[in-house]
């Protein structure tokens, strides 16, 4: 196979930036243009928002937490990983206590995630739940949530386990790429090891229902064996 095929053939797997060539030591305008492009998008994508009425289509009510702006969210982690007080009353007045499953969905760094896939998801994974014998709680939002957020919140209604169907860090080939952290009894101080995640859910990485399936199924366990992290036997 000459190289030229082989180039052509490695570029179909991958949407990393290889193999794309230079006029003397700059790159291709073409490149460049791409390249400006996908920042863009990612840079739209942390500062985005989800849309109010996207949200009450699924059904889900809002709460913030500590960080009251996106600057905020940006330059303090550590506010993003706790509800604000009014928030927090908002969870324990509609939320049922004690569910099996909690779902919670946010932000996090890429509003495109939620509003991508959320659609797809929340009622693909509500279904899987149902398939595995599981029972959900009262699944909400969160705005400017970070991962941690889920211990809080595992403080606030001590489900046996919650899911977080959270926006991922933007790269420059996928903005709208959304991750799911899942976690057995989570209480604040946890540590990273007690989750499990599943990453890259967008149309072009692992496709949001067979996302779904495959969450419930990871929960399943998670009920079965009482633990989460490393040493979850999936």
């Amino acid at each position: 196979m000459e190289e030229k095929e082989q180039l052509k053939l490695l570029k179909s797997f991958t949407p990393a930036r290889i193999g794309e060539g230079r006029t003397g030591t700059r790159p291709l305008t073409e490149s460049m243009l791409r390249l400006r492009r996908d920042h863009a998008a990612a840079v739209d994508a942390v500062h985005g928002h989800v849309d109010n009425d996207f949200l009450m289509k699924l059904g889900l009510f809002t709460v913030e937490t500590l960080s009251k702006s996106r600057e905020v969210y940006l330059q303090r982690p550590d506010l993003g990983r706790r509800i604000s007080p009014e928030g927090a009353k908002m969870i324990q007045e509609r939320c049922m206590h004690k569910p099996q499953i909690q779902i919670v969905l946010s932000n996090g760094l890429s509003a495109d995630a939620i509003m991508a896939n959320g659609n797809d998801v929340l009622p693909a994974l509500l279904d899987s739940l149902a398939v595995h014998d599981l029972q959900s709680g009262t699944p909400f939002f969160v705005k400017n949530g970070r991962v941690a957020c889920m211990d809080h919140i595992g403080e606030l209604l001590e489900p046996e386990a919650l899911v977080l169907l959270i926006g991922e860090r933007p790269g420059l080939a996928s903005p709208g790429s959304m991750s799911a952290y899942m976690c057995y009894k989570p209480r604040e101080g946890m540590i990273e090891s007690d989750r499990n995640v599943i990453s890259n859910i967008h149309q072009k990485g692992t496709p949001p229902l067979e996302a779904a399936a495959h969450i419930g199924a990871v929960l399943k366990c998670m009920i079965e064996q009482q633990l989460s992290g490393i040493h979850l036997q999936v």
